[in-house]
């Protein structure tokens, strides 16, 4: 009786373990599962085709089916699981000719961690950045000059405002189709600061038609301040900044409309434009005045290089504050991110040079990995 007792209870033991537990380095609802068929069980003659993944609440109740992977793998994973819930867990090994059960394990329970070491690498790097802003930032503050690239379109600003000026024609400054919770916006309003004030100083008009009423509120006292800075806060005139259109090519008409009217000597596009870029640029080169743009829009960059004299391309907007009225916090952090950039430039070529060197040696694929490995986000 003992013996067949024990032959009923080996039948069962196909498997060499199999273990559940709470998923590491998640938000919750995942339990991992692990397990290994025993050798002998292993045959090709009866090979095993998959595994079925079965899952129930209650230990004496009906499991349901959830899941299968090939008979390859020994691992599976059960998401969408609620948080602090037992659950119990039977693997089933499908052969050609029978189905091997493994034992019932559990209570397993998923909760969410506190941290995720799969992450690790962004920590390291996010203090990286945090120690190089500083030190830039420090050494602004200390007062050591620091290298910025000339940016021509910036520095053409005083020329244009001149050259309006010279000619007795007023300026004209767009928004393009941006909001004011557009970040290329907020970085125009700087730009419109500087021209603002310089125009101010030259006692110039300035006119600047918007599409949308809450950035022409904002332009408004952008540059209301900005006479104020100047000393003339008498040329300051509400009704040169006004509301258009918020329709796109209405807009771009009233534009040109009053580009022909007004024949501006200097006009700024600053902003973010779409399909009616050429239509506004080339309106301004018809009337011969010099043209400033900067968007952060790449298809319609183009058509601002080829129909304007000067083009802000992408973070040269952004560092338009920076550059037109320098301060130790935005000077540090400017040259931080370009130091940064800089850097993983380099890794990059490193990189690619790596993983092509990796598919002629085999040596060197374990490097290539653990540089891979590196900037991969979980």
């Amino acid at each position: 009786m003992y013996f067949l007792l024990f032959i009923f209870l080996c039948q069962f033991n196909y498997f060499e373990y199999i273990k559940g537990y709470d998923t590491p380095s998640d938000e919750g609802g995942s339990i991992s599962l692990e397990w290994q068929i025993k050798e002998e069980f292993i045959s090709q003659e009866n090979p095993i085709k998959f595994f079925e993944i079965y899952r129930s609440e209650k230990q004496d109740t009906l499991f349901e089916n959830v899941g299968f992977v090939l008979s390859q793998y020994n691992y599976y994973e059960d998401k969408g699981l609620k948080d602090n819930k037992e659950y119990y867990y039977q693997i089933w090994a499908i052969r050609e000719r029978d189905t091997l059960k493994s034992e019932i394990i559990g209570p397993i329970i998923a909760r969410p961690q506190w941290f995720n070491k799969n992450r690790l690498n962004v920590l390291v790097i996010t203090i990286i950045l945090f120690v190089v802003f500083l030190y830039y930032i420090e050494k602004a503050r200390k007062g050591e000059k620091l290298f910025v690239r000339k940016i021509s379109g910036l520095d053409a600003i005083d020329d244009a405002v001149g050259r309006a000026t010279e000619m007795g024609r007023p300026i004209l400054f767009s928004f393009g189709l941006g909001f004011i919770t557009d970040v290329v916006t907020i970085a125009a309003l700087s730009i419109l600061s500087k021209i603002a004030k310089k125009a101010a100083e030259y006692g110039t008009r300035l006119i600047i038609p918007n599409y949308d009423p809450i950035v022409m509120t904002a332009a408004q006292e952008t540059v209301k301040e900005a006479y104020l800075e100047a000393g003339r806060p008498d040329l300051y005139k509400e009704g040169d900044i006004t509301y258009l259109t918020s329709d796109q090519f209405g807009y771009a008409a009233g534009c040109d409309g009053i580009i022909m009217r007004e024949k501006p000597g200097a006009i700024f596009w600053q902003g973010y434009f779409f399909a009616e870029s050429l239509i506004l640029a080339e309106t301004g080169h018809a009337v011969g005045a010099i043209q400033i743009a900067g968007t952060t829009a790449i298809t319609q960059l183009p058509f601002f290089i080829a129909a304007c004299d000067y083009t802000l391309i992408g973070e040269e907007m952004f560092a338009a504050s920076c550059y037109l009225k320098p301060e130790p916090q935005m000077l540090g952090s400017l040259k931080g991110e370009d130091f940064l950039k800089a850097i993983i430039l380099i890794i990059l070529v490193i990189s690619v040079g790596i993983a092509t060197l990796s598919v002629l040696f085999k040596n060197i694929e374990p490097i290539y990995q653990f540089i891979k490995n590196i900037f991969t986000v979980l």
